[in-house]
């Protein structure tokens, strides 16, 4: 790399790398210590504490800044000074902090999924029937096509029966 190219690291960009440590240990400590009061709540789960998406905001945090510092490569020789393991070790917790994040949101989203349904059904559970009958609302119910089919075969069999007398 030319000297040219040598991008300067700021105090800004400096400040990414206490963070992610400084989050990384409060996500830990605040685990730690929701995880310790579900169990003094009835051992409840700890998706079901009041605050649980709370762990998820400061997760998610934790993943953007960690990707911050991968991105930005100038970052890097300061990581090796401050992290343990340097950019490997880096890296492997970000991959479980990510896995993390993706299996708790899954099931958050899924949840709010579900529940938005539900909301969605029941403002709309009196505009329609459609789910008894598929075709309401396109045009003509099923019922009035096969009404319309049968009335037309009718008027066929007549006009056979009467050009057949």
């Amino acid at each position: 790399m030319a000297e040219d190219d040598v991008i300067a690291v700021t105090k800004e960009s400096l400040w990414y790398i206490d963070n992610y440590v400084l989050i990384r240990d409060y996500y830990d400590r605040t685990v730690s210590r929701i995880a310790a009061r579900c169990i003094r709540q009835g051992n409840i789960a700890v998706e079901d504490y009041p605050f649980y998406p709370y762990i998820i905001d400061v997760l998610e945090e934790l993943c953007e800044t960690g990707d911050y510092i991968l991105e930005h490569k100038e970052l890097h020789p300061y990581v090796e000074k401050k992290i343990k393991g340097g950019i490997p070790a880096l890296e492997q917790n970000l991959d479980l902090y990510k896995q993390e994040l993706v299996r708790n949101s899954s099931v958050d989203m899924a949840a709010k999924k579900d529940a938005d349904l539900a909301a969605a059904k029941d403002a709309f559970s009196g505009f329609t029937d459609q789910a008894d009958n598929p075709t309401k609302g396109a045009g003509q119910s099923i019922d009035d096509v096969v009404a319309k089919l049968m009335a037309e075969q009718e008027k066929l069999i007549q006009k056979k029966e009467e050009s057949d007398e």
